[in-house]
């Protein structure tokens, strides 16, 4: 008899809120085949739950993502439809962020509606550049929403930041030292609206967005696709899990 391993995200319910954690602490909560297709199947239950207002996404440990899980990582068609499943979902959803976010992470930030993060254990990085590749799925939910200059700078560096520059180009909403407290006047907000108010709203925020999704999804996924399994994508990604730099360092 085997023990069946543990839900990578789990959900718990409170006053019309489902929480949504990503608990796969073995590889920081990074976007692994398995997540993805148990995040799609929760929100598509909170979907259908007549008795849930909004959904909140949040995580367990210090990291809220880490990017695309390298030994595992979930097809980019399955990617670019979990990120329309977010903007689709006819409730809102609310990132709750009091750890890092790095590379693919950025995608599920950029889908949700609200952003809360910690400014005392949040830090934000778009990596992909340094493993070889290039933020091309995340790149759906970010280019519509987040201060183009400042992606310029931070697609081509890779470089680290922190939640208060994460709030000024907008990749988050608010930041505060406790992000719980950031988070209870939004929760309270969404509480007291109605929901077939909030199913009517949300379509006019998302609309921008799921225009870039109609009109680049598929040849944003071919280029993720490709960048993969190129040879400088094998390189960056052997150096990462060897803890050394690639090849390419100058």
């Amino acid at each position: 008899m085997t023990d069946t391993p543990p839900e990578p995200v789990r959900r718990a319910d409170e006053r019309g809120v489902a929480t949504l954690v990503l608990d796969s602490p073995a590889n920081r909560n990074a976007l692994s085949a398995a997540l993805v297709g148990r995040l799609a199947s929760l929100l598509e239950e909170c979907a259908r739950d007549d008795g849930v207002r909004a959904v909140v996404l949040t995580h367990t440990g210090t990291t809220f993502c880490a990017g695309a899980d390298l030994r595992d990582p979930p097809a980019p068609e399955a990617m670019t439809g979990l990120l329309r499943r977010i903007l689709e979902l006819p409730k809102p959803v609310v990132a709750r962020v009091d750890g890092h976010v790095r590379a693919g992470g950025f995608g599920l930030l950029g889908a949700c509606d609200i952003v809360a993060a910690s400014s005392a254990r949040s830090s934000f990085a778009l990596t992909e550049v340094r493993i070889g590749v290039a933020p091309a799925v995340v790149s759906l939910t970010l280019l519509p929403r987040v201060d183009p200059r400042a992606l310029s700078r931070y697609y081509l560096t890779g470089e680290r930041f922190d939640a208060a520059e994460a709030a000024r180009i907008g990749l988050v909403t608010a930041a505060g030292e406790d992000v719980d407290q950031v988070l209870e006047p939004v929760l309270d907000g969404l509480r007291r609206a109605s929901p077939r108010a909030l199913a009517q709203t949300k379509p006019l925020v998302t609309a921008k967005v799921l225009e870039t999704f109609d009109r680049d999804a598929e040849a944003l996924s071919a280029l993720s696709a490709r960048l993969f399994s190129s040879d400088e994508a094998r390189e960056g990604m052997t150096a990462f899990l060897e803890r050394r730099d690639p090849a390419w360092v100058m």
